[in-house]
């Protein structure tokens, strides 16, 4: 048996079983992800002729097979976002953005610097890498299927998967930060910091929003407001169009030099504005999603095979400490501390705070960092770091998903109902319910 024969095989069964176990694994407190991360380990203790996995070597494929993979499922959760964009109405999003995010980070580049004693451009390079969250990974916490209403999205959902969609393109300047440095030794002189502000953040972030706005608007123009009947995309229920504007976006923003993650976000949002109740977005989602969900079977599968490789060998327990205080202590308070004065009631901010998850993005970061620069620190610690991180979230998180968000849901219902809505209250009735 050739490997080149095996892997076709695995990669039927792995196409085959992320299009099946959803509906096995519905309402079960197991997550997609966790299953396939423990059969890649599995698989690779069987004598198969799987092939050696090494990211420090391979980081390319798998920074730009971990990039396809964001850009898709940013794509996939500004289409399910129906509430309107607005300072009031995302106020969640933005105090876990500017509140959560840079106290996250600065707490574990601390963590890193202390407890691991490395170079201050490795300790940031670390929190940076480990600050975007991926509710991809715990389907259960995000924002599901797009529906007609602007107002039937809980605001946990809406909140976890709204600031998915936007840090994981924030997170650049902070990995730009790291890498500037890195490549000055260490050292801080104005000139840089000033053109960090300037050019990694001014720049590129307004360039990254500006680009997916006009992009949206005018796609969403051409879906739905075209005026030849066979450019109204919307008109012929094509799913694969998604992929045109996914790739359009990141695509333009990138030969700009925006943040092309926060351009696909910002397009997907654009578009799902220009006809909010229109049913092409959910064609246009159903197609991304089950792009992503292949995807995300494949990078967990071979996480798990690197992983049962020896993967975690470097990994020392202080490592594993920094990863296990970001999950259990830095974002749980961090995200706590920030929804002070938000709509969400107490359940639903501690729930908030506690579904930090970490996964495919910080994988990106780290191989997109460690492409180009050296940060005085073995490239294998620093992905056993960041691997065991998201291992542990995908376990931590992905068990605990649907329990946790099934006892939400089931307060909400009872609560609307005693509230008057009757037996059977409407979506909107039950997710503007405070817990």
């Amino acid at each position: 048996m050739s490997t080149a024969d095996f892997l076709f095989a695995l990669l039927g069964a792995v196409a085959l079983g992320a299009a099946v176990l959803p509906r096995l694994l519905a309402r079960r407190p197991l997550s997609l992800p966790l299953v396939f991360l423990a059969l890649g380990a599995a698989v690779q203790l069987l004598p198969l002729p799987l092939p050696e996995i090494d990211p420090v070597a391979d980081g390319v494929w798998v920074e730009h097979l971990a990039e396809i993979c964001v850009v898709l499922s940013l794509m996939g959760a500004g289409l399910a976002l129906n509430r309107p964009f607005g300072r009031v109405r995302w106020q969640g999003v933005w105090r876990q953005l500017g509140i959560t995010m840079p106290l996250t980070i600065a707490a574990v580049a601390a963590l890193a610097w202390g407890l691991l004693d490395w170079p201050a451009a490795a300790a940031l390079l670390l929190a940076a890498v480990l600050a975007p969250t991926d509710p991809v990974l715990a389907s259960e916490v995000r924002v599901g299927e797009p529906t007609d209403a602007e107002h039937d999205e809980d605001e946990v959902r809406f909140t976890l998967t709204g600031e998915a969609g936007l840090n994981d393109g924030l997170a650049f300047p902070f990995v730009a930060a790291a890498t500037a440095l890195a490549a000055a030794g260490g050292q801080i002189t104005g000139g840089g910091v000033g053109h960090w502000l300037l050019v990694e953040v001014l720049y590129k972030c307004t360039a990254g929003v500006a680009a997916g706005l006009a992009v949206g608007a005018l796609l969403g123009r051409l879906f739905f407001r075209a005026r030849w009947q066979a450019m109204r995309l919307s008109e012929h229920s094509e799913g694969f169009v998604a992929l045109a504007a996914t790739f359009l976006a990141y695509g333009v923003t990138e030969l700009v030099h925006g943040y092309g993650f926060l351009a696909v976000f910002v397009t997907a949002c654009r578009i799902r504005a220009a006809e909010r109740a229109h049913g092409y977005h959910a064609v246009l989602h159903d197609f991304v999603e089950q792009i992503e969900r292949l995807l995300t079977a494949v990078l967990l599968f071979l996480l798990g095979a690197f992983v049962a490789q020896g993967g975690l060998g470097p990994l020392t327990w202080q490592g594993a400490a920094v990863g296990v205080l970001l999950l259990l202590v830095v974002r749980p308070l961090t995200g706590w501390a920030a929804q002070f004065g938000a709509a969400a009631g107490p359940r639903e901010r501690v729930v908030t705070a506690f579904f930090g998850i970490r996964g495919i993005g910080s994988l990106f970061y780290l191989a997109y960092a460690l492409d180009s620069h050296d940060f005085g620190v073995p490239p294998e610690m620093l992905w056993a770091v960041v691997t065991f991180t998201v291992v542990a979230s995908v376990v931590l998180h992905g068990v605990s998903a649907t329990p946790v968000i099934s006892r939400l849901d089931r307060l909400r219902l009872h609560r609307a109902r005693a509230n008057g809505a009757g037996p059977a209250p409407d979506d909107h009735e039950v997710a503007g319910e405070r817990l």
